[in-house]
């Protein structure tokens, strides 16, 4: 005998309707307060909006006329609004590092920077390190020299940390180099080659060139083994 269904009640149809009616409203008010508050923080990304200012801010030793929220920081500027993407944004909390950029040579977390608060520092990316005509700084070309880094994608920041620590140390030792740019965080967990990277960047940025003639030597001493 086949088995009897249960009667469906008018209220158990009600409850199931209104039950349903409920969830699709919480959804769609969330939907709503998502949309409203994305265009709340972010109005046009570049263009002016409301509760926007206009400033101005020496970004690379050039003047640059932008506008800006009260609550914008200083990574979002840089990145969305004058194209300085160099400047990478990892966690945007003041954790890993990826945003680094230098405020009078001194190193800072421009996710946590508010941008209102730097109109007369120097602020200084990635971007700005190379000279004009295109040279690269000596920590750069270390890093190129060393390839200290697997995606690269935290680089910059260690490089602007590294270059703001040696010019207040530009002779430190391997440990006082790895504890200046301890606040990066590398995902590829390499930090032995970029710590090889950027101590060869303050051999660079001394002029040494003790550090090339052992390499030279090295290179020729183990030449000669592999021949013999």
């Amino acid at each position: 005998m086949p088995e009897m269904e249960e009667p469906t009640t008018n209220e158990s149809k009600q409850r199931s309707i209104t039950r349903r009616r409920f969830i699709l409203g919480v959804i769609a008010g969330g939907a709503v307060v998502g949309a409203a508050s994305y265009k709340i923080l972010a109005p046009g990304r570049g263009r002016s909006g409301p509760g926007t200012r206009l400033i101005t801010l020496n970004v690379n030793g050039q003047q640059r006329r932008v506008d800006v929220m009260k609550q914008e920081t200083l990574a979002f500027t840089l990145r969305y609004k004058l194209g300085l993407t160099g400047t990478k944004l990892g966690c945007d909390r003041a954790e890993c590092g990826a945003c680094t950029v230098l405020l009078d040579d001194v190193p800072h977390y421009s996710c946590s920077v508010l941008t209102n608060t730097v109109r007369d520092k120097r602020v200084t990316t990635i971007e700005g390190l190379a000279a004009a005509d295109g040279a690269l700084h000596p920590v750069q070309k270390a890093v190129v020299d060393e390839q200290g880094f697997q995606c690269a994608f935290c680089m910059s920041g260690f490089i602007m940390s590294a270059v703001g620590f040696l010019k207040q140390n530009p002779n430190p030792t391997r440990a006082e180099l790895a504890h200046g740019i301890s606040g990066n965080l590398c995902r590829c967990q390499d930090y032995a080659k970029i710590l090889d990277a950027m101590m060869r960047g303050a051999e660079y940025m001394r002029g040494g060139t003790a550090g090339k003639q052992m390499t030279a030597a090295l290179t020729t001493l183990t030449a000669g083994t592999r021949r013999a």
